[in-house]
């Protein structure tokens, strides 16, 4: 009997962690375009992001003004030419983690996943996969992926002036520490 009712609190217990929403407000993503003209490199610390442990469900979202760059003339060629932020002010993923099932959320660890989700930007969603890694310590969660992304795939025309200066695929990295339960 002692074995059956430990058996359920363990249950229970398992249950009420697994489905649990964990979310942050102060995430970050960077992204790069490199050329051999020139280095384009920006960040925000303001992503919003959510996790649920039991259905692999993730999203992510940031205001696109809110990155910032080393050069203040980048930081509004970005804003006013390219990502148009005041017509399009939010960039999102919403998908999920496909193999959730090879994340053990009770015990500390760096987990290999696949991501695949809609991309959303300068109003454009596609379908993306990407891997990633979610990690567990210390009962906490994080999790971590890159992106490739085209930039004409959503509609970001880069002037023929800059061409060269300007990567035609950039990588956006995002890295989240989901510090808050819903």
């Amino acid at each position: 009997m002692k074995k059956l009712f430990l058996a359920l609190v363990l249950l229970a217990g398992t249950l009420c962690t697994r489905a649990q929403k964990f979310y942050t407000k102060n995430g970050n993503i960077s992204f790069n375009s490199k050329t051999n003209i020139e280095n384009i490199a920006a960040s925000s610390n303001q992503v919003t992001a959510i996790i649920v442990p039991a259905t692999g469900d993730i999203q992510f979202s940031v205001l696109v003004n809110t990155f910032h760059f080393e050069k203040a003339l980048m930081e509004e060629h970005f804003n006013e030419t390219y990502m148009e932020s005041s017509k399009y002010p939010k960039a999102s993923f919403k998908g999920k983690i496909d193999d959730i099932s090879k994340v053990n959320f009770t015990k500390d660890g760096a987990y290999a996943v696949t991501v695949t989700g809609d991309m959303t930007m300068h109003n454009v969603t596609k379908k993306t996969t990407t891997p990633g890694t979610v990690t567990i310590k210390a009962g906490k969660i994080s999790a971590t992926a890159q992106f490739i992304v085209k930039l004409a795939d959503y509609k970001i025309d880069v002037p023929k002036v800059v061409r060269n200066n300007i990567s035609e695929t950039v990588t956006i990295k995002v890295a989240c520490s989901f510090d808050q339960k819903m």
